[in-house]
């Protein structure tokens, strides 16, 4: 088959299949926002709600925003979301690229199979085509696995920052203000939307909350945990920062000692399959070539 007809059924069969995509797999959330935010205040008290991808944007993006059902908005915010929204990476730019980028792809391994035809070449370009739609999710998502490791790391010197800040009078609040304004790192700029958070009006336990979401680290949910048990109790912040700090460095050297431990694994295949052979090679080598002229 020639280029060009594929090139041509490619046209034709695209626009079919984003149709059938639009009609099928809209989301009908937008209607349901409109209609629960129309009817606060009528007895209901419910708090105003707002859509996802749908409530962006502008013209330009209504077509993107028409075809992307409300479960992929969804999941492409959490990946921005543990990533830290960097910088250039909005939701309508990763979701607009991730077809785009598959398309590229396409026709490149297209041209491929055209001149080097065969099942295996086409099988790999197929593959490579399809793995190319995921590609911004999987740069995000590792993005957001080193964010989330780097916060757990920092967690132990910035509630060491706390606690002195605390016994040397401040508030935990203040505190957390003080290291958010001077830190530099990744827990600083999460403090920094926290607070925000609570300056717009939004309940400190909520806002707790929406930064253990967005962390996604279990050392810092049991810190959470700890403060909110202690605010509650009327327990000296004091106290919970420095047992929740000499927790967080016993854990992380825990951790360290477990990758330590796991390095002689992790060499042990590399070692066998490059080191060894080349290693007999040098030292058995010799002895077999000597044995074969003895022989002969």
């Amino acid at each position: 088959m020639s280029p060009m007809l594929l090139a041509a059924s490619a046209a034709l069969a695209l626009p079919l299949g984003l149709a059938v995509y639009a009609l099928t797999a809209t989301s009908r959330r937008p209607l349901a926002v409109a209609a629960r935010n129309l009817s606060r205040g009528l007895g209901t008290g419910a708090a105003p709600q707002f859509g996802s991808l749908e409530s962006r944007g502008n013209g330009r993006t209504a077509f993107l925003r028409t075809v992307t059902p409300e479960r992929e908005a969804r999941r492409v915010r959490r990946l921005l979301q543990g990533a830290g929204h960097p910088a250039g990476w909005t939701m309508t730019r990763v979701l607009a690229a991730k077809p785009l980028l598959a398309l590229g792809v396409g026709l490149v391994a297209l041209l491929v199979v055209e001149v080097r035809p065969g099942f295996l070449t086409a099988l790999v370009a197929i593959a490579v085509t399809a793995g190319s739609y995921w590609v911004p999710d999987a740069v995000l998502k590792g993005r957001g696995d080193e964010r989330q490791a780097q916060l757990t790391r920092e967690l132990p010197d910035v509630l060491d920052e706390m606690t002195i800040a605390v016994e040397a009078g401040l508030g935990f609040e203040a505190a957390m203000a003080w290291v958010a304004n001077h830190g530099t790192g990744v827990l600083a700029e999460e403090f920094r939307r926290t607070l925000a958070d609570v300056n717009v009006g939004r309940p400190r336990r909520e806002a707790y909350d929406a930064l253990v979401v967005r962390a996604k680290s279990d050392d810092l949910r049991r810190f959470v945990a700890a403060i909110n048990q202690a605010d509650s109790y009327g327990i000296a912040m004091a106290d919970v920062l420095r047992v929740q700090a000499a927790e967080m460095r016993v854990k992380r050297r825990q951790r360290a000692e477990e990758k330590a431990m796991k390095v002689p694994v992790k060499v042990s295949f590399p070692l066998m399959l490059c080191i060894l052979p080349a290693l007999l090679i040098v030292v058995l080598g010799p002895a077999f070539m000597n044995l074969g002229d003895v022989l002969g």
